[in-house]
């Protein structure tokens, strides 16, 4: 027996698949919706192998609004996980209108495909870049959002408001959003992982990608910041442990406990970590010693960013199993199968 038909956007990507594989496990049917922007169809088996599902993916770009609506017509959800979004700091920068336009349009054309059908329940994929420069570390979720330091980071600012706008005049729609701090690591089964179809961004595939020699050498952008050892602390969570707190908010959301809306979790391990710290974590696992060198700060970078996730553990009873040496274990294992 079916807990619900769920549709994950952006399902063949990093974090989607991950969500995928644990709604799966947890009794859930899941349409994906993914145009493969920053994906590969291929993760589609990976999905299968681990869960012997085989999910079918709408390649659909959600910001088209009649796609969107086509794709509601043949399908009747009880929920929606919203990850479809361009994620990439400084290109964003680059290409402020793509980012605002992808998007806020996505998002909002989900959020009328759901409304349409008379169901809600929507998941939002936020980000810890709203809060930038905090004036408090940890952060809470009662941590005031700063000015966004990206475009990137805008479009999450923007998309939790209209949300909060929405949620305010529709009672009957039911959202959560995440934020998220860093995820890395892969699923250890090995079968999937972070393969963007981009060049990677994130500090975790691009240690494992020098550690492999992809790539000649990591860059550490900035040693003259106010941390423990001059670089950017930052708050690393295993992919499979956030792809869980998916899961239970969408539980959360068709149990109809609680009485915010849209009701906001942190969703970190709770303590940050360097820069440095990281690639030691990779050192010690692999057995490997990483290239890199010292560069000079990156714009967009906030200095220093970790969660209090006291909130999601009460309310969600969400706790992360995996830690950093985890982390960077799993990631290593994946980018030598790769």
């Amino acid at each position: 027996m079916s807990k619900g038909k769920i549709l994950v956007t952006g399902g063949t990507g990093y974090i989607g698949s991950h969500t995928v594989v644990d709604l799966l496990e947890n009794g859930f049917d899941v349409v994906s919706a993914d145009n493969y922007h920053n994906s590969t169809a291929s993760v589609l088996d990976g999905i299968e192998a681990i869960t012997g599902v085989r999910i079918v993916n709408h390649n659909i770009d959600l910001a088209d609004q009649a796609a969107t609506a086509k794709l509601f017509e043949e399908h009747r959800f009880d929920g929606a996980i919203h990850f479809a979004a361009f994620k990439s700091v400084g290109e964003s920068v680059e290409q402020p209108l793509e980012y605002y336009r992808n998007n806020l349009n996505s998002m909002m054309n989900v959020m009328d495909g759901l409304q349409r059908q008379g169901s809600s329940n929507l998941v939002f994929s936020s980000s810890c870049s709203v809060y930038g420069n905090a004036d408090e570390l940890p952060v809470r979720e009662t941590t005031p959002r700063k000015t966004a330091e990206s475009p990137y980071a805008r479009t999450k600012q923007m998309g939790e408001d209209i949300l909060y706008d929405f949620c305010a005049h529709h009672r009957d729609f039911k959202a959560i959003l995440l934020r998220y701090f860093n995820p890395a690591g892969a699923h250890p089964s090995g079968k999937i992982g972070e393969s963007a179809a981009n060049p990677a961004s994130n500090l975790v595939p691009v240690i494992t990608e020098v550690g492999a020699g992809k790539r000649d050498k990591l860059t550490v952008f900035g040693n003259d910041y106010d941390t423990r050892d001059g670089s950017c602390v930052r708050d690393y969570i295993h992919v499979s442990d956030l792809a869980h707190a998916h899961t239970l908010a969408v539980e959360a959301l068709l149990g109809e406990t609680g009485t915010e809306n849209p009701a906001l979790y942190n969703l970190g391990i709770g303590e940050g970590l360097t820069v440095l710290e990281v690639i030691n974590a990779f050192e010690k696992v692999s057995g490997k010693t990483l290239n890199y060198e010292i560069g000079p700060r990156r714009a967009g970078d906030v200095i220093a960013v970790y969660a209090d996730r006291s909130k999601a553990t009460r309310e969600l009873k969400w706790e992360p199993q995996y830690d950093v040496e985890d982390i960077m274990r799993t990631a290593w294992a994946w980018e030598e199968k790769r």
